[in-house]
């Protein structure tokens, strides 16, 4: 038996140490959907990536790696999450003052005057789209305009899987070609290329995507029509118009958040001003429903209205109408909503840092970059990797950071332009992270829309595209730019 490393001596990692955690994690996770079904999220999973995650920190310390060294990387790796968290608050926070102001239902209602079901997918998916390029941010798209076209495809009585998938496909496609998104400007920062250099080499994989996903929602449109409204959600617009007082001047919330976006404020400041004002609103305009949420007769008519806002942030609206089915559509939302998926962030999160620490995630992109001999299995080892980092990591930033940190001399090595590597790294990188139930993304796609992750993933259509569309451009070897001598670029054709 092979002695144990001395302290202070850290060993590299074997392929079946490093391989070891993931077939456990897969298998756990697959008893977890098994045994709990649709509430392994709620804790199975979470159990999951902490045995796993202990069972990677054991093979850290057999190799010489310190539990102090490896305690310092789940605080650090929790503390990369840190704003993921305070976002999840933020967008809970907001969800609940938005209803209660009026802001989600009246969204809801122009949506029905507006959308018809049959283009509602390809519309929401578009829409979605351009508001992500205009803002560049992903979850501020889903947590606003998302929340409300859920609320108008359920008053229609379409799929809320395909709705979400929808909403995924546009704002992750905006979010990826906006120059501002975080993710735009990391990739290209990993891989050494330039910001606008990256966002048109990207536009070979993801323009052709965007359009194929929206074919497909348009076909996925097919067949349904008006009237199809499920039971209890027959005449929405006339059911919220007599709980809220409606407008357009309640949009104003939303206009700002988006403003602030545009203008590049930091998101969790954005969200949580939209939130704040959402509830300065919501005394404003609809002030018998703020008292009725405070629940106490008790107080003066300040302190209740103080208190019913108050509660909008913490727990979300909560209304009792005499429509069950417009109840379960609005009473949501409120930090405390969010604090499950946290718990799966800091799980994830925690798994991920270990593995990184004790060298398993290299070993693993190590063994990969072996086979990669052609230019275009080094760009699929590359996809592959940021996917599989998306999954072990269970963060999109460490799924383009790791990747390009390590590819990166790789690509320089063999002639190929930085611009590959940014591309690669976005178009698996960032376009698979909300397909990972227990990735921050996943998480918070799921907690948002109030749809589960493995449900709308069949139905995102353009993060499943993009990845496959990018794979055969690098296969085929088209739009490949090669070093030429002075460092200029040239299209490469060929493998």
């Amino acid at each position: 038996m092979t002695e144990p490393t001395p302290a202070g001596e850290m060993r590299d990692p074997s392929l079946l140490q490093a391989f070891l955690p993931l077939v456990l994690l897969f298998i756990l996770l697959a008893l977890s959907v098994y045994l709990f079904k649709d509430n392994s999220s709620y804790g199975a999973n979470q159990i999951a990536l902490l045995i796993t995650g202990g069972v990677a920190a054991i093979i850290g310390m057999r190799n010489g790696l310190r539990w102090h060294d490896i305690q310092d990387a789940i605080v650090h790796g929790i503390a990369i999450s840190s704003n993921a968290i305070l976002i999840l608050l933020a967008v809970g926070a907001l969800i609940g003052s938005w209803i209660l102001s009026g802001a989600v239902p009246t969204l809801i209602h122009y949506g029905l005057l507006l959308l018809h079901p049959s283009f509602f997918y390809p519309a929401a998916c578009l829409v979605c789209a351009i508001v992500a390029v205009t803002i560049g941010s992903s979850w501020t798209v889903a947590g606003t305009l998302g929340v409300a076209l859920m609320g108008v495809s359920a008053g229609m009585g379409l799929d809320p899987a395909i709705t979400a998938g929808a909403i995924i496909s546009g704002a992750y496609f905006g979010d990826k070609m906006s120059p501002l998104s975080d993710t735009t400007n990391l990739a290209p920062a990993a891989a050494g290329s330039e910001l606008f250099a990256h966002v048109r080499h990207m536009t070979w994989t993801t323009v052709p995507s965007i359009v194929l996903a929206l074919i497909g929602f348009a076909v996925l449109s097919i067949g349904v029509k008006t009237g199809t409204a499920s039971v209890g959600f027959d005449n929405l617009s006339g059911e919220l118009s007599r709980i809220f007082n409606m407008g357009p001047h309640l949009l104003i919330p939303l206009v700002v958040v988006f403003g602030l976006a545009v203008m590049r404020f930091p998101a969790y400041p954005t969200i949580l001003i939209g939130a704040l004002l959402g509830a300065v609103f919501a005394v404003v305009f609809q002030p018998e429903l703020v008292v009725a949420l405070a629940g106490d007769e008790s107080l003066s008519r300040p302190l209740a209205l103080l208190k019913g806002a108050w509660a909008s942030l913490i727990d979300g609206y909560k209304g009792e109408s005499g429509n069950e089915a417009v109840d379960s559509l609005l009473n949501r939302g409120g930090m405390s909503s969010m604090l499950n998926t946290i718990w799966l962030v800091v799980c994830a999160m925690s798994f991920g840092a270990i593995m990184e620490k004790a060298g398993l995630l290299e070993r693993l992109i190590r063994s990969v970059l072996k086979m990669a001999h052609s230019t275009g299995s080094l760009i699929i080892a590359t996809l592959v990797t940021s996917f599989g980092t998306n999954v072990l990591a269970a963060d999109q930033y460490l799924a383009i950071v790791l990747p390009g940190r390590i590819y990166r001399s790789e690509y320089q090595k063999r002639g190929l332009a930085a611009v590959n590597l940014s591309r690669a790294l976005e178009d698996a990188g960032t376009i698979t992270s909300p397909l990972v139930p227990w990735n921050t993304c996943g998480a918070y796609m799921a907690a948002t829309l109030g749809v589960a992750t493995l449900d709308y993933l069949p139905y995102a259509l353009f993060n499943l595209i993009n990845p496959v569309l990018a794979g055969i451009l690098a296969y085929t070897g088209f739009k490949i730019l090669k070093i030429e001598l002075g460092g200029k670029l040239a299209t490469r054709h060929d493998d």
